[in-house]
């Protein structure tokens, strides 16, 4: 214990904090710098091998994904599927007087369309033109809905519908 007394005095209190300090950094280094250089060299594995969503030529499950791929429309058939919803809307006494459109293709086999539409109308014409839409069109998805009410006593309310619309990318066939 004396021997270890004298040691710290030979040191001095920049001593002491810089074995302070080299302790810390160990501690730090075996806690967490080397479990993330190992995540790290997981993910880059994981990066090498082939992509979840490409299946190579030779899997047996090709065969599988490229039917599943073919049950949606190509890219090409987005003006008919976006009159398709215009004329459910129209069907169902709800007026799409705008819309916002959003093409999100990240190079993989299917690509989004995402649809943006501000509604307003009595909330039962909204409620048929949503069930429609799902119902009718298969490769539409409910993202976000959002209801608002002006006045307690008004009829009609205003709402925020967003859509996604999956197709088959065009380099697809």
């Amino acid at each position: 214990m004396k021997r270890l007394h004298l040691l710290l005095q030979a040191l001095g209190p920049a001593g002491v904090a810089g074995i302070g300090v080299l302790l810390f950094c160990t501690a730090f280094y075996g806690s967490a710098i080397r479990p993330a250089e190992r995540e790290l060299g997981a993910l880059r594995l994981a990066a090498a091998r082939p992509a979840a969503g490409r299946v190579a030529a030779g899997d047996p499950r090709a065969a599988e994904f490229q039917r599943f791929y073919r049950l949606f429309p190509a890219l090409e058939r987005l003006p008919d599927a976006l009159e398709r919803l215009y004329a459910l809307a129209r069907g169902s006494g709800v007026e799409l007087r705008r819309a916002d459109y959003q093409l999100e293709d990240r190079g993989g086999p299917l690509a989004a369309y995402r649809v943006t539409l501000p509604l307003r109308a009595p909330y039962p014409r909204i409620r048929e033109f949503i069930g429609a839409a799902l119902q009718s069109m298969p490769i539409l998805a409910l993202d976000a809905l959002r209801f608002e009410r002006k006045k307690t006593d008004d009829p009609e309310v205003d709402a925020q519908l967003r859509l996604t619309m999956y197709f088959r990318r065009s380099t697809e066939e």
